[in-house]
């Protein structure tokens, strides 16, 4: 990737994530100290979560540095194959706005069945039990397209994190998918995370959605303001 690309943390936690250990403020000195030129501050969120404007409040008090965009978002997951987003409905509504958050991540932490997430576990389970490893990658690609078109401001967290914990690889995702994902995302808007913590998407998938013409943004997933703009992963 350019130099360029790696300019940007489009993916980093905060103390408002309850397995994260930096402040905001944090963040920020760490963000100017590594010459970052964007910083996207996200924290997780579940449909019950009340904390969304003091977490806004926070960043949006945070002082100017000059040349660092600071940008913000909430993590959720995507809940089932219908493309539901765990994520409070009012900051959903809000994104974009004055009021709230500027983007959703979209999580794959489980895998969006249609009855509901299914945990990595019970995934596996299902394949040994003779599900087709195929649906559930067609699955997972059209809950997330369609979850993209569902909230409008999506970036796409990590994807394909879960196909390891589910023993698959991206290797099993056909150009098909892949394509029609990326064409989802170029219709949305929706940018794509080249993520240094998990390790994805690969070589094969980003190069393919580049080329399709989706905006890929570089991510730490940082949950401590030591690994801020830290690339080595990416970097390779």
């Amino acid at each position: 990737m350019s130099t360029p690309f790696r300019t940007g943390d489009h993916h980093v936690h905060s103390t408002f994530s309850d397995d994260a250990v930096s402040t905001p403020a944090e963040n920020l000195a760490a963000a100017q100290a590594a010459g970052l030129r964007e910083l996207r501050m996200v924290d997780h969120v579940r449909v019950s979560t009340t904390y969304v404007p003091e977490f806004l409040a926070a960043v949006r008090a945070l002082p100017t540095v000059d040349g660092l965009t600071v940008l913000t978002g909430v993590e959720a997951k995507i809940l089932d194959a219908s493309g539901a987003v765990d994520a409070p409905p009012d900051v959903l509504a809000a994104l974009g706005t004055p009021h709230g958050p500027d983007r959703v991540l979209l999580a794959d932490h489980q895998v969006p069945g249609p009855d509901g997430p299914w945990s990595p576990r019970s995934t596996r389970q299902r394949i040994e039990a003779g599900l087709d490893p195929a649906d559930v990658l067609e699955m997972l690609v059209t809950a997330t397209i369609r979850a993209m078109h569902a909230v409008g401001r999506a970036q796409l967290a990590h994807p394909f994190s879960v196909l390891p914990k589910i023993g698959l690889t991206e290797d099993a995702v056909p150009d098909q998918l892949l394509d029609a994902l990326a064409a989802a995302a170029v219709g949305t808007g929706t940018p794509v995370e080249v993520n240094e913590k998990w390790h994805c998407p690969g070589p094969r998938v980003a190069e393919r959605l580049r080329a399709a013409g989706v905006l890929l943004v570089a991510s730490t997933d940082a949950h401590r303001a030591d690994d801020v703009g830290v690339y080595d992963w990416v970097r390779g």
